[in-house]
């Protein structure tokens, strides 16, 4: 998520905000976490009230005011009290102010699965999800027109999903679909992996494998990880046959290429070149 230096600012100030609301024991993450999606779902529907809650020329009051007016019967205090923070501070842009709400809602969801000690189970669901996204090209198309409804969408991520992942995991995923801003359904949820990998201090390693690995394997490939780039990795490991042998590991935006195919192609490259 890019955002301008006020934005940043602003979220950061939304963050504390919520932290503190989470922290409160009466205050459910996951009911605080859908809340602040379906605000943002609300505000991707309604470009004037959207545009108002922006607007950085007008009272901060007066922005809290016309939210509470808005959302009061609809959602609960402690979203409300971030809801404050969020509109009473100023953001670069409207569309940047939708997207740190997207952003709390799912922070808020995350914590949920954290307390509950599922966090590790969501991580692994969403990967698998994008896996079979990027596998099925015709479900990719679904999830990703533009022009299908929000319902057809939602209940095809139910269908295919609910009954097997963690709620967590479901309604970020549909979150995800029902608003991509031009990414692909599979980029959007690689970034939720990232997200969640990154609540227990790590980075993800997306690994794929001509052979299945072992569990033994999969420590030792990790350690060699952590010692590479200085941190902590989640392994994701992906079977694909066609890379003839070894790994081809991406972590961020720098891939190590161990496979023979990929070998081959840089034998190649050198030849033309």
């Amino acid at each position: 998520m890019m955002l301008h230096a006020a934005s940043r600012e602003a979220l950061h100030l939304a963050e504390n905000r919520l932290d503190e609301v989470l922290g409160d024991a009466g205050s459910g993450p996951s009911a605080v976490g859908e809340e602040l999606l379906s605000v943002v779902a609300l505000l991707g529907r309604e470009a004037g009230l959207r545009r108002a809650v922006a607007d950085g020329s007008s009272d901060p009051e007066a922005r809290k005011r016309l939210v509470r007016g808005v959302l009061g019967a609809k959602v609960s205090d402690p979203t409300l009290t971030v809801l404050d923070a969020v509109v009473g501070n100023r953001w670069s842009s409207p569309r940047e102010l939708v997207d740190g709400v997207e952003s709390l809602g799912r922070s808020a969801l995350l914590t949920s699965a954290e307390k509950a000690g599922n966090l590790a189970a969501v991580e692994d669901q969403i990967f698998l999800i994008s896996r079979i996204v990027a596998g099925e090209q015709a479900l990719e198309q679904a999830l990703s027109d533009q022009s299908a409804p929000a319902d057809a969408k939602r209940t095809l991520v139910r269908n295919l999903f609910g009954d097997k992942v963690d709620p967590v995991t479901q309604i970020l995923v549909e979150q995800v679909v029902l608003r991509l801003n031009g990414r692909g359904v599979e980029l959007a949820l690689g970034e939720l992996v990232e997200l969640a990998a990154a609540r227990s201090d790590r980075s993800v390693a997306h690994v794929t494998s001509a052979t299945q690995l072992t569990g033994e394997q999969q420590e030792q490939l990790a350690e060699k990880l952590r010692q590479i780039y200085g941190r902590r990795i989640a392994l994701h490991v992906e079977l694909d046959e066609s890379i003839g042998a070894g790994l081809v590991i991406r972590v961020g935006d720098e891939i190590i290429d161990g496979s023979s195919a990929g070998r081959l192609e840089a034998l190649r490259r050198q030849l033309a070149g």
